[in-house]
């Protein structure tokens, strides 16, 4: 298949990941008619992780296909180091959220600080118009409102917005979602369509520097820490029995309790500075009042007003509809009824319809 393209002045930047979806937003950037160039983020040696340097996210099989895409396409690629801002900004975060007893979202973090900041810094130096990554979302353009609006990608199967509620008005002029309203088989269909090398490249599932899904292995690796056992505790205060390490443990957690309890029991909150996990019944999980912090409004402005919509509180969960108020610089979520196991250092985002209206983490 030939790839029809006008050229014209534009420039776009690519994040290249060296998986289909950003070869196909490459691949569309050039049918749109921009100059494109394509850029791959190293943001960790795979031996400083104890990875495969052959077999994972970030490894030297996803930035040589990265390049063969690149070459495919007829445009230049190369590869910048961001070791230092990822451990700072994403690992060092990663490890100190758990340590305080919440639970990270690293691939946020990810995006906020390397994707959007960055290298999206990177593109405005080096005077691309445009960074295009193979995100599934959209970004348009209100001009009634004069603002840019984040969407849902078309298609929700594949829909990543919930991963993009940071982004802010001078953040979406720059970039570009080609994937916004495309399904994941037409993706890899146009990739095959075009002999890309990763057109049936299998997708990354897991936290990129925790391929094997030890989170806690992985902490004690890198900082050389151990996390001790300590006492698992009914409602009422009382030891029912030990733990491995309350890090190890996550509101709503079933599985690995190993408590004799006779029913079954769930984790519901823990205390680091004791070390101590609390366990209780199912309906003990579920509240509905979230506070957020670090809140983004996609418009720029905070609402003066209560603002009704939905919210999700964690990526897999369905939108549910809630009254939403600013109270002392947070944000008040009060849903409409309960939500079941909400959990500190997770994103909750708002939605009207299609569209993100903002988020936070939840305090």
């Amino acid at each position: 298949m030939k790839i029809k393209m006008e050229k014209h002045m534009a420039r776009s930047l690519i994040a290249m990941s060296g998986g289909v979806d950003s070869s196909v937003a490459a691949l569309k950037m050039l049918e749109k008619g921009y100059d494109c160039a394509g850029v791959t983020m190293k943001l960790y040696r795979n031996e400083d992780i104890g990875a495969d340097p052959f077999g994972t996210c970030c490894s030297y099989t996803d930035s040589e296909d990265a390049r063969l895409v690149c070459n495919k396409l007829g445009i230049s690629h190369e590869t910048l180091s961001y070791r230092t801002e990822f451990r700072d900004f994403v690992i060092e975060k990663f490890i100190r959220t758990y340590e305080n007893g919440a639970t990270p979202n690293p691939c946020i973090d990810c995006n906020r600080y390397l994707k959007f900041g960055v290298l999206l810094g990177y593109a405005e130096e080096h005077g691309f118009s445009k960074l295009a990554t193979g995100h599934y979302a959209r970004i348009e353009y209100n001009g009634d409102t004069g603002k840019y609006e984040l969407k849902k990608a078309l298609y929700p199967a594949k829909d990543q917005s919930y991963v993009l509620y940071m982004l802010t008005q001078k953040q979406l002029a720059a970039l570009d979602f080609p994937l916004g309203y495309m399904t994941k088989t037409e993706a890899r269909a146009l990739a095959e369509a075009n002999g890309l090398v990763t057109a049936k490249k299998r997708e990354s599932q897991d936290i990129c520097f925790v391929p094997d899904g030890d989170y806690v292995k992985f902490m004690e690796n890198y900082t050389g820490k151990t996390y001790p056992p300590g006492d698992f505790l009914d409602t009422s205060g009382n030891i029912i029995g030990r733990h491995e390490g309350a890090v190890k443990y996550t509101p709503g957690q079933r599985r690995g309790l190993r408590l004799p309890m006779g029913e079954r029991v769930y984790v519901i909150d823990k205390s680091m500075r004791d070390n101590t996990v609390t366990v209780g019944e199912n309906k003990d999980l579920y509240s509905d009042t979230v506070t957020a912090g670090d809140f983004n409004w996609i418009s720029g402005e905070a609402p003066q007003e209560t603002v009704y919509c939905k919210a999700k509180p964690r990526y897999r969960a369905p939108e549910k509809p809630c009254a939403v108020t600013v109270e002392n610089n947070n944000v008040i979520i009060r849903f409409d009824e309960p939500q079941r196991a909400v959990t500190p250092g997770q994103a909750i985002v708002l939605y009207d319809g299609e569209k993100v209206i903002g988020g936070g983490t939840i305090l």
